[in-house]
């Protein structure tokens, strides 16, 4: 028998199973990202820490919400594997990417529409631990489940479902998580570098630039669905 009969099957078949866990991680930090960009209360929290405590405070916090946002992100995600059968069908996949889309629009018009500096405090002189900072970040994000919404939405538009294996589960977790510390890392990062510039305009302005990348990206991604424009590889 010709070996090459024999290796290039397990070839291909190692080729799809890597275009899918890429697809999947992609997939994954877009959600973070998106997930975490809106200067809600912890992007507001995120910010004051960094300016007034240093960016190991503000880094922390957006650990502490990004594992919030990884526990949303499960919760959606198991439950987005009990649906498989009807999203298997492509009409279905349709109508939830339809739908997916228009809450992403209703939430980034939101997040243009909302002003983040009315959620901002005045700093109170103590630092806390690192540890403290962490955990009332994490409480802070965990106390809005809304966000299942927004999980909800970004699964379906982009088809994010988490395989059953145990490597899936990780890689398709994890690349979420991930996102969301890129978007903490590159916000503390920039935040300290321009910590003197940055005032309640630039924060207002910030949140509408984010705003109105979410309509785009949700106007972009309904128009390709109804019009079935595919990009396979990538999303």
């Amino acid at each position: 028998m010709d070996p090459l009969h024999i290796i290039e099957p397990q070839l291909i078949n190692i080729w799809a199973e890597f275009q899918s866990t890429f697809q999947l991680v992609l997939k994954g930090l877009i959600i973070g990202i998106i997930v975490s960009a809106p200067m809600g209360p912890t992007g507001i929290l995120c910010l004051q820490r960094t300016i007034n405590k240093g960016r190991d405070y503000g880094l922390v916090t957006g650990a502490g919400a990004a594992t919030s946002d990884l526990l949303y992100a499960a919760v959606t995600g198991f439950g987005m594997s009990f649906v498989m059968d009807f999203i298997d069908h492509p009409e279905n996949i349709f109508w939830l990417k339809v739908i997916g889309s228009a809450l992403l629009l209703i939430f980034g018009i939101i997040t243009f529409r909302s002003d983040p500096t009315k959620s901002m405090h005045k700093p109170s002189g103590q630092k806390g631990t690192l540890l403290h900072n962490y955990i009332s970040a994490f409480f802070v994000t965990f106390a809005n489940p809304l966000i299942i919404f927004l999980f909800i939405a970004l699964f379906a538009q982009l088809t994010f479902v988490v395989p059953t294996n145990f490597f899936g589960l990780v890689f398709g977790f994890m690349s979420i998580f991930a996102g969301a510390m890129l978007w903490w890392i590159g916000l503390t990062y920039g935040l300290t570098r321009m910590k003197h510039s940055v005032g309640t305009d630039g924060i207002v302005i910030m949140n509408r630039v984010i705003g109105s990348i979410v309509i785009a990206i949700s106007i972009i991604y309904a128009f390709t669905t109804i019009f079935k424009i595919s990009f396979k590889f990538y999303l």
